[in-house]
């Protein structure tokens, strides 16, 4: 099922356009790459009236999946977002709140000091993240793995099976993607679009690559680092002649045949998308994944 997302960008700056809002577009990027659909954005100011009106419109007359609100998490007089969230919400999610400080601290010191909410309205989740796009990057990387889980379980009609079979997450359709990328902001300079997919096989890494014996592989057990998975994307936009990035991979248990990942990388000429592409998935294998075969 694909969610629904709004993002409110809560900002005195902001607002009167003295600021140019970057947290906001980049989580609305973080979510369409996790396939949510952002149906709804909005710049307000640090007033209880404004943020709660943009809370309530979302939940109860655009019935959206999960918002998320940037800013107003911190220690100063006008940062008030978290007191209006649980003004409004009928349920709090304090987990998510607490996994995210419990990761910003990893990263800084500094992240005890956020006073972000989270929490239920009707069919909704509500978070709050802080203002700055690094930090809300990094809290929403915190918890986007489970926060599918905790929506479908919103979503449904009494309990949901928690120690049931896990529902994986299906693979990404390529022509979806493409058609996405040709209407990004960006395509006019792409000359060249290019897929990398990864599947799983049946002979072990050791066997191909340094010629010895092993047994076949029966799964493989990867896990990512999603805050480094941003980085990597994000030095692949940098590079000479790319002007499109997009990635998924596939967290877990995996069987022979399951696909590991999927990557897309537009550009002005071949040359430079080949390259791009190639150092790309390089730079996700060797430093953002961490795989191991069973046989």
């Amino acid at each position: 099922m694909a969610y629904t997302a709004a993002i409110i960008t809560v900002s005195d700056k902001g607002a009167r356009g003295e600021r140019t809002d970057t947290a906001g577009p980049a989580l609305a990027r973080m979510l369409r790459d996790e396939k949510y659909e952002v149906v709804y954005t909005a710049i307000v100011p640090d007033e209880p009236e404004d943020i709660r009106r943009q809370l309530v419109k979302c939940a109860d007359e655009q019935k959206v999946h999960l918002i998320l609100t940037t800013g107003g998490t911190g220690f100063s007089p006008r940062d008030i977002t978290p007191e209006v969230t649980r003004s409004v919400i009928e349920r709090e999610a304090p987990g998510l709140a607490e996994l995210m400080r419990a990761e910003s601290m990893k990263i800084t010191p500094r992240g005890c000091l956020s006073r972000s909410a989270a929490g239920i309205r009707g069919r909704s989740l509500i978070i709050n993240l802080p203002g700055s796009e690094k930090g809300a990057g990094e809290n929403l990387s915190a918890v986007l793995k489970p926060l599918s889980h905790g929506l479908k379980m919103l979503l449904s009609e009494g309990s949901a099976d928690c120690a049931g079979t896990v529902e994986r997450e299906a693979v990404p359709s390529m022509d979806e993607w493409l058609r996405e990328a040709k209407q990004d902001k960006d395509a006019p300079l792409c000359g060249m679009y290019l897929f990398h997919t990864g599947v799983v096989r049946v002979t072990a890494k050791a066997e191909v690559r340094e010629n010895k014996s092993s047994p076949a592989v029966k799964k493989l057990l990867l896990s990512v680092d999603r805050e480094k998975l941003r980085a990597a994307e994000e030095r692949a936009r940098g590079l000479t002649g790319i002007h499109y990035v997009r990635i998924w991979v596939n967290e877990g248990e995996l069987s022979v045949g399951d696909t590991i990942m999927l990557a897309l990388v537009g550009g002005d000429i071949r040359d430079n998308v080949v390259a791009g592409l190639t150092a790309f998935v390089k730079d996700v294998k060797t430093g953002c994944v961490k795989e191991k075969e069973i046989y």
